[in-house]
């Protein structure tokens, strides 16, 4: 039985080319949700650039914050469109806003029952879901209701 939210077979997230996000990607690896902040401003932004959206500065780096938040908004799925997921359905992708954090939204899985009630506004609570036999290994940012 398999620890992993969806069923195998999904292509695997990577870093983008220029590797702007590859410090995401690292953190996530160390249980760390790392996003981009400006040094001038300091202000968070996502998805990562090489200057600040606010003040133009291109001092950015990545910086840890608390993988919580609210449900901005979600999607119940229903028919996958990726061969994969042929099977598996439904399920529920969310929009996480991050209040400590600028209000950075993010996307990722709820994970539980997919006939859950989903509120607008409900906590949350990022899990780690790590995929070590993947080559290159890799882990991702799923969410789940906070008690």
């Amino acid at each position: 039985m398999s620890s992993h939210y969806l069923a195998p077979g999904l292509p695997m997230p990577a870093p983008a080319r220029d590797r702007l996000d590859a410090p995401f990607w690292e953190g996530l690896r160390d249980e760390r949700l790392l996003l981009q902040r400006c040094r001038a401003c300091t202000r968070f932004q996502w998805g990562p650039e090489w200057i600040c959206h606010r003040c133009a500065s291109f001092d950015v780096e990545f910086a840890a914050v608390e993988p919580r938040g609210r449900i901005y908004s979600f999607e119940r799925v229903w028919h996958p469109v990726h061969p994969a997921l042929k099977d598996q359905g439904p399920y529920l992708v969310v929009l996480v806003e991050l209040p400590h954090a600028d209000n950075v939204r993010l996307v990722g899985n709820l994970l539980g029952d997919a006939t859950q009630p989903v509120e607008i506004g409900a906590a949350v609570t990022g899990v780690f879901e790590h995929h070590r036999d993947a080559e290159p290994p890799f882990t991702l940012l799923q969410w789940q209701i906070s008690d």
